[in-house]
């Protein structure tokens, strides 16, 4: 992977999208690493990764046009099984789909959630994580696509009727 410049855009798994704001040299147990520090878009958090673990750590550039297609390939999907566990082990699975920072996972947590609640009511954890996933993929998308996140949310609203 090569690296990032100052002011591109990454993707921080579990927190979205973030600008690369600077690169910071820290002396850490008598050695001298090199640090990206980002800022979270969707909150100002401040980030540092270690530029040697940046792949570790998940950290990746915005989607291609042709990943683009294939989150949406995802979202229009429907002979997936949806998990039939007891909901708290589905948040443990959905979660740690999120935690990838995939977006293909992640819209796949997405589908699933909107899906499972046109059938039943979600629990609270299973409402918050759906906002989650909902929130990582339209800031994402609409980055990428250069379009206004209320178009991204209606463009996936659309989707599930």
């Amino acid at each position: 992977m090569s690296e990032f410049q100052i002011g591109e855009k990454a993707v921080y798994p579990g927190h979205g999208v973030a600008e690369v704001t600077g690169l910071e040299k820290r002396e850490i147990s008598g050695s001298s690493m090199e640090f990206y520090v980002l800022r979270v878009l969707e909150n100002d958090m401040k980030v540092m990764v270690p530029k040697r673990n940046a792949a570790n750590v998940g950290l990746r550039r915005l989607v291609g046009e042709e990943q683009i297609q294939q989150v949406y390939q995802v979202l229009h999907r429907r002979d997936e099984e949806i998990s039939t566990a007891t909901w708290n082990r589905r948040y443990r699975e959905y979660m740690e789909k999120i935690k990838t920072g995939s977006l293909l996972e992640i819209a796949s947590v997405l589908r699933d959630l909107y899906l499972l609640k046109s059938d039943k009511e979600l629990s609270f954890g299973e409402r918050k994580m759906l906002d989650t996933a909902r929130s990582l993929l339209v800031q994402e998308l609409s980055i990428a696509k250069c379009l206004d996140e209320q178009t991204v949310t209606s463009e996936i609203e659309n989707i599930f009727p």
